[in-house]
């Protein structure tokens, strides 16, 4: 049985198959997925729950269809990709982001084809939904799951993005490419981002660095007017993706990767 404090996976499950109390309902599918929960009949009910109709926001989007997809994201079972993918289709923008990312974190390649039609029509087409505060596509968790997937062939339809008026598309586009091609010029569009007057670009370009592994930008990343933790976090992945590339049979770290973990040491 899992148990978190007072709260157990017996509980959890109750509560997101009841339809009552919508709040539970939404906690419960954080819950699941926050703590991993592999349990067959917890799973079955996050699959449940991406098609809710009772919990509805004032925009008409779903909230617990959003926990749900991103709790299953976090979780392993044949069943979950399928039901990310189809997830894909759901007129909820957060929805369709939230299926993105999980699909981002399954790191089944399966879903390139889907995740790329969505790039169909290039910039041209990824314009803001009217009367709402995003595009009319999720294109930054897009292009960082075709990134993270390997999507080599995604590459023409990515790098018009890095064009894109919207600054934060432009980093998740040049994250994506250096994931892809491991081009210097990509990790340093990324490394410029860490400049920028806006704090909120700031952060994401942290974050994008991060989950590549490209050390050239270690000391940039140490400098960056930003949070330490959140600094702390971009390092620990960069150092993590560069060791988890370096060859099996190497038994000493790299003096790349002792600048990164004493930059890490200057940050506590």
């Amino acid at each position: 049985m899992v148990e978190q404090g007072s709260y157990t996976l017996e509980q959890a499950i109750a509560n997101l198959q009841q339809t009552e109390h919508l709040g539970d309902r939404y906690y419960a599918a954080w819950w699941l997925g926050k703590f991993r929960v592999t349990d067959p009949a917890a799973i079955d009910a996050l699959l449940d729950a991406l098609n809710d109709d009772l919990d509805r926001s004032p925009d008409g989007g779903y909230p617990l269809r959003r926990n749900a997809a991103r709790a299953l994201g976090k979780l392993e079972d044949p069943r979950i990709v399928p039901a990310l993918l189809h997830c894909l289709h759901c007129p909820d923008y957060y929805v369709r982001e939230a299926a993105a990312q999980s699909l981002e974190l399954q790191g089944n390649p399966v879903a390139i084809p889907a995740l790329l039609t969505f790039l169909a029509g290039g910039v041209a087409a990824a314009v803001p939904t009217p009367d709402k505060p995003h595009l009319v596509q999720p294109y930054e968790a897009i292009l960082e799951a075709l990134g993270t997937l390997g999507a080599t062939v995604a590459i023409p339809e990515i790098q018009p993005f890095l064009e894109h008026p919207v600054a934060k598309v432009q980093l998740a586009a040049a994250r994506a490419l250096y994931q892809l091609t491991e081009a210097p010029e990509y990790g340093d569009r990324l490394i410029a981002g860490l400049a920028a007057p806006q704090l909120p670009l700031r952060r994401s370009a942290l974050i994008d660095l991060g989950a590549t592994h490209y050390l050239p930008a270690a000391a940039a990343i140490a400098q960056t007017p930003a949070e330490n933790s959140l600094k702390l976090i971009a390092l620990k992945g960069l150092l993590e993706n560069h060791l988890t590339r370096q060859a099996q049979d190497t038994l000493h770290l790299t003096e790349e990767s002792e600048q990164v973990m004493a930059l890490m040491d200057s940050l506590l």
